[in-house]
């Protein structure tokens, strides 16, 4: 299942998936505090993530549960950005990344291993 995350649906996620299921109260309480958004805001979003089958509410409470993981989210539009920039080609993509950085050696015997485990 492909689900497109808009910035402010992934800030609504990502305190989902940091704290777990809560009640959209709580969820516009959160909001508020961490950047400023009035209970409306976070209601529009909420309802926008459930349209998108993204998180599920129930009752009582209105209590939000995330139905995709970040994982899932992060593969996604890792796939979608080599996709669409690098015309699918990991390679391509790890390449231009990686140029000019400074990886540690346990930086790249990490990425050596995943490497290897793909095959």
């Amino acid at each position: 299942m492909t689900v497109k995350l808009f910035d402010s649906e992934l800030k609504v996620m990502e305190v989902l998936w940091k704290e777990g299921d809560m009640t959209a109260g709580r969820l516009a309480k959160v909001m508020n505090e961490q950047i400023g958004w009035n209970r409306n805001t976070t209601y529009t979003v909420i309802k926008k993530l459930i349209d998108k089958n993204a998180i599920e509410r129930k009752e009582p409470g209105f209590s939000c549960r995330a139905l995709i993981s970040k994982d899932q989210i992060q593969q996604q539009e890792a796939a979608t950005l080599i996709d669409k920039l690098f015309d699918g080609s990991a390679e391509l993509f790890l390449s231009a990344y990686l140029s000019g950085k400074a990886l540690s050696e346990s930086e790249i015997e990490r990425l050596k291993r995943l490497v290897e485990n793909l095959s």
